[in-house]
C-alpha cells in the first residue's frame, strides 16, 4: 500500500492559510499599512522566481523535483550556486511576503515553524539521498553552499 505524503506546496498553500486566518482573527498588531504592505508582493514575487528558476534548473538536468523521488543529477549552477535549497528558499521568501503584504504580526509567526518543518520533513532526507546518489561531489558542493542562504 502506498503511503500517503504531502508535498511542499501542500504546506505552502497550509501555511498561507494559516498567516492569513491569523491575521483576520488575531492582529495582534499592525506593522504595515498600505501603500508599505504591498512590498511584500515583490519579496512574494521574488520568492516565486527563485523557486521557479530552480525548478527549471531541474528540468533542464533532467532530473526530479519531487521529493521523494532519486535524484539522478547533481544541479549546483543557477540558484544553487548560492543556496542549496533555492525552491524552498523561495517558498519562505514567499511567506515572508504575504506576512508583509497582510500587514500584522501574527502571520510572522507561521514562518519560523515552515522552515523548520521543511528541514526535518525534507531537507535532511534529500541531503542522505544526494550524499548516497552522489558522494564526494555532493559532500564538496554542501561544503561550498549554505543550505539556506
Amino acid at each position: 500500500m502506498a503511503r500517503f505524503r504531502l508535498v511542499p506546496p501542500v504546506y505552502l498553500l497550509l501555511s498561507i492559510l494559516a498567516m492569513a486566518g491569523l491575521d483576520r482573527l488575531f492582529p495582534v498588531a499592525t506593522v504595515l499599512r498600505p501603500p508599505f504592505s504591498y512590498l511584500g508582493a515583490a519579496l512574494m514575487g521574488l520568492g516565486l522566481a527563485v523557486a521557479v528558476a530552480a525548478a527549471l534548473r531541474f528540468e533542464h538536468y533532467g532530473t526530479s523535483v519531487h521529493p521523494f523521488h532519486q535524484p539522478t543529477a547533481l544541479v549546483t549552477d543557477g540558484p544553487y550556486r548560492f543556496t542549496r535549497n533555492p525552491m524552498y528558499l523561495g517558498m519562505v521568501f514567499a511567506l515572508l511576503g504575504i506576512a508583509l503584504w497582510l500587514g500584522s504580526l501574527t502571520p510572522f509567526v507561521v514562518i519560523p515553524g515552515v522552515a523548520s518543518l521543511i528541514q526535518r520533513q525534507f531537507i535532511r532526507n534529500e541531503e542522505r539521498r544526494l550524499t548516497d546518489a552522489f558522494g564526494p561531489s555532493y559532500v564538496e558542493y554542501r561544503r561550498r553552499v549554505r543550505r539556506w542562504l
